[in-house]
């Protein structure tokens, strides 16, 4: 099978969720089948996009002016679309070069499928080309913006994030109508599309993890540690270190003095380093190499999230490692766990600090969920179960046709056995 692979904001690094999901995901096609990655993102030094020729068929990239993220240039480029219908989110990356370079590139290579890798890559697709089309939606891209104006303090940010979940929400149908199939990441995110779409135009792609890469590592952890792992340049991120520094740390704090929170991801702002240096219990260390390190230091991984969609990679990898989990209902959604018995759900400030609590001083309820969790990722979600279930839908979909589309089956869940 011949694939073309569109990405929107670069594949290499794999230092984010989405990024982490499409790499393993294309490593793992590229062994059985021809894979072209097409991919447009901000021009940077040190891109590492030349070496992925070794690892795909073809490798086509165009890096682009762009302004600095949260920049003065920034908001200025965003004024272009404050009075358009359309999503800055959506667009900012779709620039002049990009779709006549696409156009070209599929002039002179004949290709089975397209996948348009997020949404953000769906506006430089030229879907008048008479080839089938996936849209890969990693989230339900309007919800996260949804959620960023509910929990919005600021007033300008909330008129921005209410903007923005108008302005997506009409991209997001717009461009999953346009393609011949979805794939989503979780059932969650399948109902809410399923609300405009065909429950047949949707499979769901569940996340996966390398349970090779990340393994046990018995002895390793620090007595009363707490670790959260994340790009912390993704906002919902920052806004959950936010809420669980201000909201549920203090709590856990009048009866474990001693504990101690390690944030573990790029790019912190300047106001969560702020942070750290006012609270000296709590650690920002940036970018790092390799996570699992922190990952193993940890007595329990926490994902305090109020913001976001998809599912989140960051836990499977901790349950890999045998980490015993603490996660708010958002931030475990879509994920195929049950509360107690792989990880823990708590909802609101008193659930969360009483689980971290109850976790931190009960090593026996850890190694339990810990045990559990790794059964579970090892016995479904390796990378190439997940591949294999990306590929069979691609090719009922190429198979088929965008003409007859309607008429083919293709499977509504694509869940590993």
């Amino acid at each position: 099978m011949r694939i073309l692979w569109v990405k929107a904001g670069g594949l290499v690094p794999p230092d984010t969720g989405g990024k982490i999901r499409s790499y393993n995901i294309l490593r793992e096609l590229a062994r059985k089948h021809s894979v072209t990655l097409f991919s447009f993102y901000a021009a940077h030094e040190h891109d590492q996009h030349p070496s992925l020729s070794g690892v795909f068929d073809k490798v086509v990239c165009v890096s682009l002016a762009m302004p600095a993220p949260k920049s003065c240039k920034e908001f200025f480029d965003y004024l272009r679309y404050a009075f358009s219908l359309d999503s800055y989110s959506a667009m900012k990356f779709c620039r002049a070069p990009v779709e006549p370079a696409l156009r070209a590139l599929l002039s002179e290579k004949k290709v089975d499928v397209i996948v348009c890798d997020f949404l953000f890559a769906a506006p430089a697709i030229p879907w008048d080309f008479p080839c089938p089309k996936v849209l890969f939606a990693h989230n339900v891209e309007a919800m996260i913006w949804r959620r960023h104006y509910e929990v919005a303090r600021n007033p300008l940010w909330k008129a921005l994030a209410w903007r923005e979940w108008k302005t997506m929400e009409r991209a997001e149908r717009a461009y999953l109508k346009k393609a011949d199939h979805v794939l989503a990441v979780s059932e969650t995110d399948a109902r809410i599309f399923s609300e405009f779409l065909e429950s047949s135009k949707i499979t769901v792609i569940p996340t996966g993890v390398d349970t090779e890469f990340f393994q046990p590592r018995p002895g390793e952890d620090v007595p009363n540690s707490l670790v959260f792992t994340g790009s912390m340049d993704w906002l919902p991120n920052e806004d959950g270190i936010f809420y669980f520094a201000e909201q549920i740390l203090p709590r856990i704090r009048q009866q474990v003095p001693e504990v101690r929170l390690w944030v573990v991801g790029r790019k912190p702002s300047p106001r969560l380093q702020e942070l750290s240096r006012r609270q000296h219990h709590i650690t920002i260390t940036g970018w790092v190499e390799d996570v699992r390190p922190y990952l193993a230091r940890g007595t329990v991984c926490i994902v305090p999230l109020r913001i976001g969609g998809g599912t989140r990679l960051k836990i499977f990898e901790a349950m890999a490692m045998e980490k015993a989990v603490i996660s708010t209902p958002i931030g475990a959604e879509g994920l195929p766990v049950q509360n107690r018995e792989n990880v823990l759900i708590a909802d609101g400030e008193k659930d969360f600090s009483r689980a971290c609590i109850e976790l931190l001083g009960n090593s026996a309820l850890r190694n339990q969920i810990g045990s559990a969790a790794r059964r579970l990722v090892c016995a479904k979600y390796g990378w190439p179960k997940i591949a294999d279930a990306f590929t069979e839908v691609l090719q009922h979909v190429a198979r088929a046709g965008s003409s007859a589309m309607d008429g083919a089956h293709v499977p509504s869940s694509a869940e590993p056995s």
